[in-house]
């Protein structure tokens, strides 16, 4: 996988990225911006969950984009309770995926923006996937999966997740009968589990829809 990092526009001033591609020949299949866990408590593009997600999409073809978040690292700006953050992702869409194939994912609080971010963009382009791993639903409002992206999405969970309960995801999932896959005896952060998680990933991008 070949690295760069990137110096993009936001809203609220520079989003430092990093893009990693196929190590291979001829272009990418699509572009994937990902999205890292709660800014307050830790969460960077270089969080192990996100990096995995990369690698996934990497391997099966796609370029990825991990960002900060307003306020962390190299991005301008300071937290903004997932409105700012929502901004940032689609400012990042806009000039890495302003047209053409693209995927969204997220971990965590990430994944709650990149879920806003599947309802914002829906109406006006498609999503080829979406991955939303430990999905922030308990302290956050996630929005509806729109009808025709549920089979493109790929809802991972962890069975003992310790940040955010499994039964608050599937209370989410259960009206819109999106399906959740559930790692048994999994936590928020996958310990010793990020190969199945992976694996589960790549497996899903090689769906076609």
């Amino acid at each position: 996988m070949r690295l760069q990092r990137l110096a993009l526009a936001g809203p609220a001033g520079a989003i430092e990225a990093v893009l990693g591609s196929p190590a291979g020949p001829g272009a990418p299949r699509g572009v994937a911006v990902i999205a890292h866990p709660h800014p307050l408590y830790g969460g960077t593009m270089d969080n192990k969950v996100v990096q995995t997600l990369a690698r996934a999409f990497v391997a099966q073809g796609y370029a990825a984009v991990r960002f900060n978040f307003r306020g962390i690292g190299g991005s301008a700006g300071a937290y903004d309770e997932g409105r700012g953050e929502l901004q940032d992702l689609l400012a990042v869409v806009q000039q890495v995926a302003v047209d053409g194939v693209i995927a969204l994912a997220g971990f965590s609080f990430g994944a709650f923006v990149a879920n806003q971010a599947l309802a914002r963009l829906w109406p006006e382009r498609t999503i080829a996937h979406a991955v939303l791993v430990g999905t922030a639903v308990t302290h956050f409002e996630a929005a509806q999966v729109p009808d025709p992206a549920r089979m493109r999405t790929l809802v991972v969970h962890g069975e003992n997740d310790d940040v955010v309960p499994l039964a608050a995801v599937l209370d989410w999932a259960r009206p819109q009968l999106l399906p959740v896959t559930v790692v048994p005896a999994g936590v928020h952060f996958f310990h010793g589990q990020l190969p199945l998680l992976k694996g589960l990933v790549e497996r899903h991008l090689q769906a076609s829809f």
